[in-house]
């Protein structure tokens, strides 16, 4: 199965957020970190706040934010959120389906399972696992300043 554009970028959303806890994120510094449009990621942004993964903030220091903590975001439920559709073949489809052999082809069967499979997959990994070196990931996406919070609890770490 491949995913679509918006999928991608919607985990790659996720994934900044999850890399820049303590403060707002900005559209555009996501945009720029991954060189796409903000036009585009705003598109993709609607179905995440209406399925409760993140939360925006208005005003002139808004941003958003993730809505929940990042290990209780798997990638199924992005992935079910942001895909319109899981018709691997015809005999997926609802309605008319031109094939003769649809009500008694054992393909149906096989696909769903190899469905279920890769959604069963990306129902054991969160967007927490995902960026779990949080330094790699805040370095390759240009996010440099951390807030005074995260310093200090870094700080402490290093010291203790």
């Amino acid at each position: 199965m491949r995913l679509t554009r918006q999928t991608n970028y919607a985990i790659r959303m996720l994934m900044y957020c999850a890399a820049n806890p303590g403060k707002l994120s900005r559209v555009g510094e996501i945009a720029a970190a991954y060189s796409v449009s903000e036009l585009f990621l705003f598109k993709i942004l609607q179905p995440l706040v209406v399925a409760g993964f993140v939360e925006t903030i208005r005003g002139r220091n808004g941003g958003i934010r993730l809505a929940r903590p990042a290990s209780e975001i798997s990638l199924k439920a992005v992935v079910v959120v942001t895909e319109e559709s899981f018709s691997l073949a015809e005999c997926f489809e609802t309605g008319a389906v031109d094939c003769p052999l649809v009500d008694s082809c054992a393909l149906n069967s096989a696909l769903r399972e190899a469905l279920n499979a890769f959604l069963g997959a990306l129902d054991k990994h969160s967007i927490e696992t995902l960026v779990g070196d949080k330094g790699a990931i805040r370095h390759r996406l240009g996010i440099t300043d951390l807030p005074p919070a995260v310093r200090r609890t870094n700080a402490a770490a290093l010291a203790g």
